[in-house]
């Protein structure tokens, strides 16, 4: 039975989760392992729970309680959901729900890599990248192209970070990832090396006068392969250049030497995709 509340006191402990906590006081908002996220929309929502994710609670316009939200308040139980016009929301959060719908989640528990990587061909490698926009497209990239799963550096940005997540939308909880590595001194070893000893073949994605075209036949070829990808800027760390199986790069025409790092994963995947 649905437990529907409607808002009359902004100051209420209870909406902390969608109004005044930060993205890091929501990831250990209990122990690390019981943290919280944010799903956005009902599109996003759905996806999270059909992959299994723990609703706690729901903010929403009071017309999609027996509108579009309505199946998802049905397989959310009797979780509150807190409701009220989109006047009043967009006071409470500080911008308006332009999809209408929040759900509060508790972080899934992540697999081993061995477990991710577990009947994969290809996978991503993201190195370090920060920026949350970046990491959501990736995710969709990596959902549409044919990447099996998505391996995170210790370092690299929260993909269930609610720009991440709206970004990707919810690509993140249909692409299988983990962290690779629980401390930044983890990778590239001993991260790499886990990579090797599961059959993949690694291929850094820089710019180097000494790398193949990513259309190489001998890469592309490679049974089982990990694509990986640097941070904004400065692109991969040298040291992890130097320990990958290949270098590649993207051909580029009228003298631009590089792409943002979602559009370079997108041909990346593409053209490395299985066959």
């Amino acid at each position: 039975m649905s437990n529907i509340i409607e808002i009359s006191d902004f100051s209420s402990p209870n909406l902390d989760v969608f109004a005044r906590l930060t993205e890091k006081q929501l990831r250990n908002r209990m122990e690390p392992e019981k943290g919280i996220f944010i799903a956005e929309s009902t599109k996003v929502i759905r996806l999270a729970l059909d992959a299994g994710c723990e609703p706690i609670s729901l903010l929403m316009e009071r017309k999609y309680i027996k509108g579009q939200a309505r199946d998802i308040i049905a397989r959310c139980g009797d979780i509150p959901v807190y409701t009220a016009d989109s006047n009043l929301l967009a006071e409470l959060t500080g911008f308006r729900l332009t999809r209408g719908v929040l759900c509060a989640m508790r972080r899934p528990h992540l697999p081993s890599v061995e477990e991710v990587c577990a009947g994969a061909s290809r996978v991503a490698v993201l190195e370090d990248i920060a920026d949350s926009t970046n990491v959501g497209a990736i995710f969709r990239s990596a959902a549409a192209l044919g990447i099996n799963a998505v391996l995170l550096t210790p370092s690299c940005c929260d993909p269930l970070c609610r720009r991440a997540v709206r970004v990707s939308m919810g690509t993140i909880f249909q692409v299988p990832w983990t962290r690779i590595g629980s401390e930044p001194s983890q990778w590239p070893q001993p991260g790499m090396e886990s990579l090797r000893k599961l059959g993949f073949k690694t291929v850094a994605m820089a710019l180097s006068d000494t790398a193949v075209s990513i259309d190489d036949p001998q890469l592309m070829a490679e049974e089982k392969l990990a694509i990986i990808l640097g941070t904004e800027g400065d692109g991969l760390a040298p040291n992890t250049v130097a320990q990958c199986d290949y270098t590649a790069r993207i051909p580029m025409s009228n003298n631009v030497d590089s792409l943002n790092v979602a559009a370079a994963s997108a041909v990346a995947f593409w053209q490395l995709r299985a066959r």
